[in-house]
Parts: structure tokens; C-alpha cells; sequence
């Protein structure tokens, strides 16, 4: 869906339908743009049923060759309890309605927005992001349904003035991008393993850089060996797809120089457990298991498509976890790049093992501003916080605060957990340097310790475990069943200017 700008007054804009959101108790008629816009508002029929309540849509007809012959109020609730969440959930059900109807253009107010609490262009932003994602669907391995409507083809936001202000413009842009960039993590999460592997993703994230503009290498297995990444190489010697690590770099002209804010995703493109084999049940989500590697090459293509004025690396760790007669052993040990001795007590606990060679080329080739991962790394951290929560760990207070503000800006919320220090004697092992894993209670705590392991001292560094966020079980208004794109807008927010 296209996103355009209609300026020089409300009588001048046009739609096939003007969304217009307001919050309970107060009127549609005596709002100045819209009894411009749709002077045949007031005497709609429909609109004395309408109470604005919360989720509430009315949609309401004037004559049919009007410039704008159908508004769709949007209940937003009580002014007392608007927030961000409802009005992205709210603006994305209307254009949803919308499509359902097959109208093709949608008018969207900016002075409506204006109207509610939250600021002017964050609110402008977070609505074309909304009405972006609502339209999100993965379709490509299947054939068009005969009866689907065609999508609305743009919508435009609607201004009270002669010219569209910068701001405006900027923050609308902002938001197509974020919606851009969720979308693509999200298309890369839910491609099946048999046709999204470790090489694939590698040419994918080849295409994305020539695009966009950042440079990308692929490190294959000669490679990896001459790196000494026996941890990585261990999770994918049991498939027939052989591990990459994807090295990403943007550094504008300026900024060659300076330390690069890090970001390393754990890209497992299925996870069978290996020969710590999963249930069956379910077993087909584990093609979203490089959700993580998703949001980092979703967000470092749209910070270098925005041209943002800072220099930043992506490692995108890359393998498939199979079972086969080369695989990994329970009670094998394997070296990793930092030279230190790893005990495999669980092959299903991989995740971490290509993470901690991740981590330690990052600190080996970089002096990082900040190393951010993100992985669904543990069963352990769903466990605890559910659905709605993503785990942070790190014992960097001011890294910790910047995530979760940029988190909290894109609606993705993270909870703060211990590195509690005296659980690392659990990794302590008989016969390695170090035990990749510790007892079941308290899962999430020894993963994040493991990797901090892997961490120099003084390196500024934060863990995000995104698993029980990154797949959407039911579909709501932004996000249909399946892979979420959970942290990609994080990522891109920090990268925007969230860590310095």
C-alpha cells in the first residue's frame, strides 16, 4: 500500500473512505476538518449508535459520488486511558475493514491525530506503521483465494494547509520503513526450512546489502575453521546445510572510524534438537528459530536505507540443527573461537553455542560501542514471562533503560532479569573449561551467563531472549498466525539512536 499526503484543506482531500478516530464521549460533527471534509457527517443515520467505546468501527454512508463517500469511525475509549498500543491496534482493525469492503484509497485526518495525547508525529508515525502491518500477510507459497478483495492501494494522510510539514513527512516515512522492516523479519521467520537454510539466508542478506547499500560477507566452513568457531560448526554438522556466518557492516562516509553498535542474531533455520531430539508437537514452529538473525538483517537494511548517520555491524549466526550420524553427541567437547574447552550436555540447547562464536569474532574484529544480541534461545524464558514478554540481560543499567525505550516505542516490551553471578558455578564442567549448560531451573539465567562468558570484561553488552514473543499463536489486528518479527523495530530504534 502506497502512502501518500493530501494537503491545501480538508475540501480538498478525497478517498474512498476517511477513516476518523475519536476517543468516547466526544463527537465526529463539530470536529472542523471533518465537517469539512464530509459535511454530511452530522446527519448520518448511524453515527447516533456510535459510542467511540474501545475496538468500536461504525461505518458510514454518504452519496456515493462525493469526493469522500464513506467515513469509518474508529472507537479509541476513554481520552483518560488512550495509549500508543490502542490507537496502532485500532487504526490497523479499520483498514483491515476496509480491505474486507475492497476499497481501494484511504484518507486518513492528521489533524484527528493531532487531537489525541501522545505527540504529533510520533502519533503520525505509529498510525502508518499500523495501517501498514494490517495488510501483512504471507502469501508467497500460495495460490491468490478467488474471493480476496484486493488490498486498498494507498492511503493518505490528510492536511490542513498548503504544504505537508517536514515533520510530519519524516515521522509517516519513519513509520512505512519500521512497518517495511517487521514485515521482511517476519517473511524470513516463516519460510519453511527446505527452502529458507543457512546458504539461502546468506544470499538473501547478499541481496538486502547490495539494495540498500551495507556491505555483507559470507564466512563458509574453511572459513569458520580458520576462525576457530568449533561451537558453531558443532550445532550444523549434523545437516546436509552447512552453518554461515553473515557479517553485515554499514559505516557511512564520516563514521568509518568509529566504534560500530553490534548486533548478533541467532539464526537457526530449523531446530530438530538434534540428538536431544524435540516432541513432534509443534515441532514445525522451529523454522522460525532465526527470528533473532530476521530482526538484525531486517533492521540493518532499513538503517542503511534511512541513511542513519552511525556506523553498525550485524552478525547473523546461521546453521541447521539436525540428527544425523554426524552429529553432535550429548557429552561431546568442542573448542570455540575464544579458545576455551565447551561440554554439550543438551544438542537442543544450540542456540548459545553459535551465539558465543558470534560474540566472540564481534569483539575480535570490532572495538563495539555495544554488543546487542538476540536469539529465541530459551523455553526457560516463555516459561516465565509468557507471551507478552521478552527476557533483557545485562549488568550495563544505561544499555538496559535504552532497550527498553526503544522497545517500549515500537511496542515490543522487555522484562529485566538477574545474571546472577553464583549460578555460574552451575556451568562449571568436569571435563571442559565450561558447561554449555546448567540444571532446568532457572534456564534462562545459566544461558545468559554462558554467553556472557564469551563477554571481555568492560565490553558493553545486553542479551535479549526473545522465545515465546517471536510467533503469534491466534492472529490480531497487526500480526496474522505465525512469526511476529519481535525485536526488529528494538534493533531499529537503537540503531536510530537508542545506544551512543
Amino acid at each position: 500500500m502506497d502512502i501518500r499526503f493530501q494537503n491545501l484543506g480538508p475540501e480538498q482531500w478525497k478517498g474512498a473512505v476517511m477513516l476518523a478516530p475519536v476517543c468516547e464521549g466526544e463527537s465526529l460533527p463539530g470536529q472542523p476538518e471533518l465537517d469539512k471534509a464530509a459535511p454530511w457527517l452530522a446527519i448520518a443515520p448511524a453515527l447516533r449508535d456510535f459510542k467511540a467505546k474501545k475496538d468500536e468501527l461504525a461505518l458510514l454512508h454518504g452519496h456515493p459520488e462525493l469526493p469522500i463517500p464513506r467515513v469509518l469511525a474508529i472507537g479509541l475509549g476513554p481520552r483518560d486511558k488512550f495509549d500508543i498500543s490502542g490507537l496502532r491496534k485500532a487504526v490497523a482493525a479499520a483498514v483491515q475493514r476496509c480491505h474486507s469492503l475492497g476499497l481501494e484509497s484511504i484518507l486518513l485526518p492528521e489533524p484527528c491525530l493531532a487531537r489525541l495525547p501522545g505527540g504529533r508525529e510520533r502519533l503520525v508515525e505509529e498510525a502508518v506503521l499500523a495501517a501498514c502491518l494490517a495488510l501483512y500477510k504471507f502469501t508467497v507459497l500460495k495460490k491468490p483465494a478467488e474471493d480476496e478483495p484486493a488490498p486498498p492501494q494507498w492511503l493518505a494522510l490528510g492536511f490542513d494547509g498548503e504544504s505537508v510539514p517536514d515533520a510530519a513527512h519524516a515521522a509517516a516515512r519513519r513509520g512505512e520503513r519500521a512497518a517495511t522492516a517487521v514485515a521482511r523479519a517476519r517473511d524470513l521467520a516463516n519460510m519453511p526450512g527446505n527452502l529458507l537454510y543457512p546458504e539461502v539466508m546468506a544470499e538473501r542478506a547478499m541481496e538486502l546489502a547490495q539494495s540498500a547499500g551495507f556491505t555483507c560477507r559470507v564466512l563458509d566452513v574453511p572459513a569458520l575453521e580458520a576462525e576457530g568457531m568449533g561451537a558453531m560448526l558443532a550445532v550444523g554438522q549434523g545437516s546436509a546445510r552447512p552453518p554461515r556466518l553473515v557479517v553485515l557492516e554499514y559505516a557511512p562516509a564520516g563514521h568509518e572510524q568509529e566504534k560500530p553498535l553490534i548486533f548478533v542474531g541467532k539464526g537457526i533455520t530449523f531446530d530438530s534438537g538434534g540428538i536431544s531430539l524435540k516432541p513432534s508437537a509443534n515441532m514445525h514452529q522451529m523454522k522460525s528459530d532465526m527470528s533473532g538473525a530476521a530482526a538484525v538483517l531486517a533492521a540493518m537494511t532499513a538503517l542503511a536505507e534511512e541513511e542513519t548517520p552511525r556506523r553498525l555491524v550485524g552478525l547473523l549466526a546461521c546453521a541447521e540443527n539436525m540428527p544425523d550420524g554426524q552429529a553432535t553427541r550429548p557429552g561431546d567437547v568442542v573448542r570455540a573461537a575464544n579458545g576455551d574447552t565447551v561440554e554439550i550436555v543438551n544438542t537442543d540447547a544450540e542456540g548459545r553455542l553459535v551465539l558465543c562464536d558470534a560474540l566472540v569474532y564481534a569483539q575480535k574484529h570490532w572495538t563495539p560501542a555495544a554488543i546487542v544480541d538476540v536469539a529465541t534461545l530459551t523455553g526457560a524464558c516463555m516459561v516465565a514471562l509468557g507471551t507478552g514478554l521478552a527476557g533483557l540481560f545485562s549488568d550495563d543499567d544505561d544499555l538496559c533503560e535504552r532497550i527498553m525505550a526503544a522497545g517500549g516505542v515500537g511496542g515490543e516490551h522487555f522484562w529485566r532479569l538477574p545474571l546472577w553471578q553464583d549460578y555460574a558455578e552451575q556451568l562449571k564442567s568436569e571435563t571442559a573449561d565450561i558447561c554449555h549448560a546448567g540444571p532446568r531451573e532457572g534456564g534462562a539465567i545459566n544461558a545468559a551467563l554462558f554467553l556472557k562468558h564469551f563477554v571481555r570484561e568492560g565490553v558493553r553488552w545486553a542479551h535479549l531472549d526473545i522465545a515465546g514473543v517471536d510467533w503469534n499463536s491466534k492472529t490480531s489486528p497487526l500480526c496474522p498466525a505465525g512469526a511476529a518479527g519481535f525485536a526488529a523495530r528494538t534493533l531499529l530504534e537503537l540503531g536510530r539512536g537508542g545506544v551512543q
